[in-house]
């Protein structure tokens, strides 16, 4: 209970202005982060001896600093590159995120949401911040081979770990349109770690009999300083359109995290601690993402919850 009381109290500090708001019937500015508008998601990583905790939330136009521990001169040397002085035509949305894995300390992340730009202007940022931060040849690589594979896909955030450590990452999203499981396999093997036999038959255990990724799969590239390439890559495939329920989502989720090796115990009981109502009737959990990195059970799931009536607030994620 004084762990809860504490994480509580940490959580209200570190969200932005709009979190003292009362909810309300409808949002007032509609976020992208969930298709309702609501600005905030939940997330679990199972890898571990013990699950991490993440939260993520849209700052809708707050300036939310990180603690100075948390490696903010990162970034700071990025941050100019997003913004109307850095000759963008608008400021990027600011996404911010903590992550806790017990007994671990907090990890921070910041997002910089480049979806309402034309694609020409978030090649360009991507570009400078990765040159700016001493990955611009690692970006060069990753970006040839991405263009390589076949498929239509858009560049939607550049994101940043906030920590000096040499294991912090920054990480560029590509949203897929219309893409196969083989095809998000192949945008994943561009990292130098991934075994893309595993992340196929993980890809199946989510999707089912389809061999289709579903609407806006997700495909994350990770860089590490020092290495000349895309070191790691995270897969999300939205698990809404894929499946039929919840309850349909969280038995192939259950079937994957046992086949990682991974109790799938904890996730069931989260899962519909969460839920509103019987898992046959609900749409919570939201994505799965999977990565193969060395690490088993690298899988996390996200939970959007429905917070507005969708038909009132639309958001175009188009």
């Amino acid at each position: 209970m004084e762990q809860s009381v504490r994480t509580t109290r940490m959580l209200r500090a570190l969200l932005p202005p709009w979190a003292h708001e009362r909810i309300g019937a409808t949002p007032a500015q509609p976020s992208y982060v969930a298709d309702d508008g609501f600005p905030a998601e939940m997330s679990v990583n199972w890898s571990g001896a013990h699950p991490e905790l993440r939260v993520l939330f849209d700052g809708l136009g707050h300036d939310v600093a990180p603690p100075p521990e948390s490696g903010f001169r990162r970034l700071q040397r990025v941050h100019e590159t997003f913004t109307v002085r850095g000759g963008r035509p608008s400021p990027a949305p600011l996404w911010h995120s903590i992550a806790w894995r017990p007994p671990s300390r907090i990890v921070h992340k910041t997002y910089f949401g480049l979806y309402p730009w034309p694609h020409a202007h978030r090649e360009i940022a991507v570009a400078e911040a990765m040159d700016r931060l001493g990955m611009a040849r690692a970006w060069d690589d990753a970006r040839r081979r991405i263009e390589a594979v076949e498929g239509n896909r858009e560049i939607e955030f550049f994101a940043v770990d906030l920590a000096d450590e040499a294991e912090a990452r920054v990480k560029v999203y590509y949203r897929n349109h219309g893409a196969g499981l083989a095809e998000v396999n192949r945008v994943a093997a561009v990292a130098l770690r991934h075994d893309a036999e595993d992340a196929r038959v993980a890809y199946q255990t989510l999707a089912g009999d389809r061999e289709d990724a579903g609407e806006a799969a997700l495909s994350c590239l990770a860089f590490r300083s020092g290495l000349d390439r895309a070191a790691e890559s995270t897969t999300y495939l939205r698990l809404p359109d894929l499946a039929a329920s919840d309850e349909e989502a969280v038995e192939r989720t259950a079937a994957l995290l046992h086949r990682e090796g991974v109790d799938p115990g904890r996730f069931r009981l989260l899962t519909a601690a969460l839920a509103p109502g019987p898992l046959t009737e609900t749409r919570i959990l939201e994505l799965v993402s999977y990565r193969t990195a060395g690490r088993r059970g690298d899988v996390t799931t996200y939970f959007r919850f429905p917070v507005y009536d969708r038909s009132l607030t639309p958001v175009d994620l188009a």
